[in-house]
């Protein structure tokens, strides 16, 4: 069957720029673009995932490896999750430091017994494979956080994306609220489907706060539908968001109207979060409550996107 691709780059305010909005278009495109052609030519829906959850965390655009947001401390501390719909197997990292992809990290797990690990356990899992040291921050991110000092940490969180709002080489005002993750869902030629996610956090948020990016909550596939979540990580553990949408789909909606019922409440709940799918038959889907949705799409024949959209509640899918 041909292949389907669709990835996020986070979900909440929206883009105040039109020049930011184009650079956020033009790197989603070429990522996109990019992540198609190998998955085109004949790569896993595993495999294109990972590699497109790589190419967003090597974006200082936003806020999933290089270009995490910075916790209260100081510190960046990065999760992710992957999950394979053909073996149904979740694996996931927990507020990993000083690595490069945390993907990756989700992705050596996916053979191990042990699947999901935290800080402690991946920084050893790290020493034993030798993956060497790397520093995710970026001078905006800490412009950012020095910003939030002064304030005494009263932002409820830092910017999805770096450059929102922000005069060349200047500081995101702290009391921007956005929510944001990377994330990948891919249908390979074979009809098998992968999720993955990847995030900072909310950034200034406290030590030890667990998003849902390495939850089912907040990346979910299995034969019949996969989704990667963005936006409020409690909102999205509190609905259960991307099982929520794949158990609807495995119990006969079509991927549309499970959007429509999940989305719809989420409003009722006042929940802020996005969320981008793909099922079985190759329908690509997506929907949101929060203002902004960064979202880009590849049907094999076309790319399309979901900047544009009006403010709150929107869902579509295309074929």
């Amino acid at each position: 069957m041909t292949p389907k691709l669709i990835i996020h780059g986070g979900a909440g305010g929206a883009l105040r720029r039109p020049e930011d909005v184009q650079r956020v278009r033009q790197v989603l495109y070429d990522i996109a673009r990019r992540t198609y052609e190998p998955l085109r030519a004949g790569q896993s829906a595993q495999q294109a995932a990972c590699y497109g959850a790589r190419q967003l965390e090597s974006q200082p655009l936003f806020n999933a490896g290089y270009g995490s947001v910075i916790q209260a401390d100081g510190q960046i501390r990065m999760s992710a999750a992957l999950m394979d719909g053909s073996t149904q197997t979740f694996s996931g990292v927990i507020n990993a430091s000083k690595v490069e992809h945390p993907i990756d990290l989700a992705a050596r797990l996916q053979g191990e017994a042990d699947r999901v690990l935290s800080d402690y356990g991946i920084a050893e899992r790290t020493r034993e494979w030798q993956i060497p040291l790397f520093d995710p921050i970026t001078d905006l991110r800490l412009q950012e956080w020095l910003r939030a000092r002064q304030g005494d940490f009263a932002a409820p969180s830092a910017a999805v994306v770096a450059t929102d709002g922000t005069p060349e080489g200047g500081a995101v005002p702290p009391n921007t609220a956005r929510h944001g993750t990377i994330g990948v869902v891919a249908l390979d030629a074979q009809g098998n489907l992968a999720a993955a996610t990847s995030t900072g956090g909310k950034g200034l948020e406290r030590v030890g706060r667990v998003s849902d990016s390495p939850m089912p909550a907040g990346t979910y596939a299995t034969s019949v539908a996969g989704v990667s979540c963005t936006g409020i990580g409690e909102d999205i553990i509190d609905q259960c968001l991307a099982a929520r949408l794949v158990i609807r789909v495995t119990d006969g909606l079509t991927l549309a109207a499970a959007l429509d019922k999940s989305f719809a409440e989420g409003v009722s709940q006042q929940r802020d979060f996005g969320a981008i799918a793909i099922d079985r038959t190759g329908t690509l889907g997506w929907g949101k409550t929060s203002e902004a949705l960064l979202a880009v799409y590849h049907t094999g024949q076309r790319v399309g996107d979901t900047l544009g959209l009006p403010k709150g509640l929107q869902t579509g899918s295309v074929s």
